[in-house]
């Protein structure tokens, strides 16, 4: 937990999976980036889905919403899952339930990211915030809508509908600022459609950039995973955040760290080190 003017951001953990260590760190060599996070004989590293509640005394949001309960069993052996999600026993922990949720805002829509959006209950699919409006940028939903062959394996179209079909939907259309002290900023890069949210209180700034900075791991600029779509837009944006890290402007939560969830960068003359703050 970190408190900032009347915010506070919660978290908790979701789920802990695996990917390949170097579809995450596209043309780094395996040489530096096995230092950082190891691989196991698979070449899969050790990754979580880091979920944020942002209560800002109005309103409680939710940044994401993992992997969920809802996978296939061909879904669970990609991300190598071997745990029960936790998303709701975690919300429980940090003092929530789902019906306290306001808004779920998606950085994007691929599975990590919006699984745990819908449950099931009474044997069909239903959005898991009842009371929540989910928000995403309208050509992220466009694009979820009409996969192709390089996206049809991340994007369910028939499980994010659930939340259409149920009148929760709001779509954005760029950056945007959705409530006070709480702006989306449409960043591309990883997905055409990808945002970044800014949550800012107190004269004091907390970012989730999702996949744009993925972990601590990934804080410098060309750290950046081959499967992202536009990658020289993904350093664009990250180049920008690395700089007002450093400035002390903005305390960074990564959505894939397993050891730092909520973190704020300096630099000791020789490297930059993130120490976790929450």
């Amino acid at each position: 937990m970190y408190r900032f003017g009347d915010f506070t951001i919660h978290h908790f953990i979701e789920q802990a999976f695996k990917l390949d260590g170097g579809s995450m760190f596209g043309v780094v060599p395996k040489k530096i980036w096995g230092k950082l996070m190891p691989s196991d004989d698979d070449n899969l590293i050790p990754m979580v889905t880091n979920l944020f509640v942002i209560d800002t005394r109005s309103k409680k949001i939710l940044c994401d919403t993992g992997l969920g309960t809802v996978l296939s069993e061909k879904e669970k052996k990609v991300y190598a899952v071997a745990e029960p999600s936790q998303i709701e026993t975690g919300l429980a922990g940090i003092g929530f339930t789902v019906n306290d949720i306001d808004y779920v805002i998606f950085s994007h829509l691929h599975t990590d990211h919006s699984g745990g959006a819908v449950t099931m209950h009474d044997g069909k699919m239903v959005p898991r915030f009842p009371n929540a409006k989910y928000v995403v940028q309208k050509r992220e939903w466009d694009d979820a809508m009409h996969p192709d062959e390089r996206t049809s394996a991340v994007y369910i179209a028939e499980r994010l509908k659930i939340i259409e079909n149920g009148g929760q939907l709001q779509l954005v259309d760029g950056t945007v600022e959705i409530l006070p002290g709480v702006k989306l900023v449409l960043t591309g890069g990883h997905t055409p459609g990808h945002q970044g949210m800014e949550f800012s209180s107190g004269g004091r700034t907390v970012v989730y950039y999702a996949d744009i900075i993925p972990s601590s791991h990934h804080f410098k600029v060309p750290y950046v995973a081959s499967v992202d779509l536009f990658p020289l837009d993904t350093m664009r944006v990250k180049r920008s955040l690395v700089k007002r890290a450093l400035a002390g402007q903005i305390i960074i939560a990564f959505d894939h760290d397993i050891e730092i969830p909520i973190g704020a960068a300096v630099e000791d003359g020789v490297r930059t080190i993130i120490t976790p703050v929450a």
